[in-house]
């Protein structure tokens, strides 16, 4: 299948639905294979998991780096995603941005292993960080702004600023029971609001 892209007259791939279908239910069973056990996880579990030969998962992706990024890409994507429905779905643009925050602390919690991933020399990984802020902070921007414009938060939060601060509220929360980083970050984007 060719698409034009965009006037250029220069024709690209497009893969068939059925093959992204594909490629999603792998990611989505390689990203509960990293939660479960880790990055390091072997292939050949999350190939039994996905349902798919080992050699299938190579063939997508042919190095551990590649499908870590892969991963990564698609869980940034979804949340990336979730911001303007739960805005367009939400009760209140506070409501909307409490449930954006919820899934981004699921995004950091369950990332079992990646930040090491990302501090190794693999070139793979360099571009994540930047590709992380470049899809999420205008999200967060757009919810903070339709939260402030309705009168339900402070004006003045810096969206970067939050994540980070999220973020930093979500370390280590995986290696100690007694911590409950929800909680925690739920104090947070409670005292946002106006009383």
């Amino acid at each position: 299948m060719v698409d034009i892209d965009g006037g250029s007259g220069s024709p690209t791939p497009r893969k068939r639905a059925d093959a992204r279908r594909n490629e999603e239910a792998l990611l989505d069973a390689a990203a509960a294979a990293f939660v479960a056990s880790g990055v390091d996880v072997p292939v050949r579990d999350i190939a039994a998991r996905a349902g798919v030969g080992v050699g299938t998962i190579y063939r997508h992706f042919p190095t551990r780096a590649d499908l870590i990024v892969a991963v990564y890409r698609h869980q940034v994507e979804a949340c990336a995603e979730a911001g303007p429905a739960l805005l367009a779905n939400s009760a209140t643009p506070h409501a909307a941005l409490a449930r954006w925050i919820d899934l981004f602390v699921d995004f950091l919690v369950t990332k079992h292993g990646l930040a090491e991933a990302l501090r190794s020399n693999d070139a793979a990984f360099e571009t994540l960080h930047a590709y992380f802020l470049d899809r999420l902070v205008p999200v967060c921007v757009r919810l903070l702004d339709a939260a402030a414009t309705a009168g339900e938060i402070l004006p003045d939060v810096n969206a970067y600023e939050l994540l980070r601060g999220v973020g930093n509220l979500c370390i280590g929360a995986e290696n100690d029971p007694r911590y409950d980083a929800r909680r925690m970050v739920a104090l947070l984007i409670a005292g946002l609001r106006l009383h």
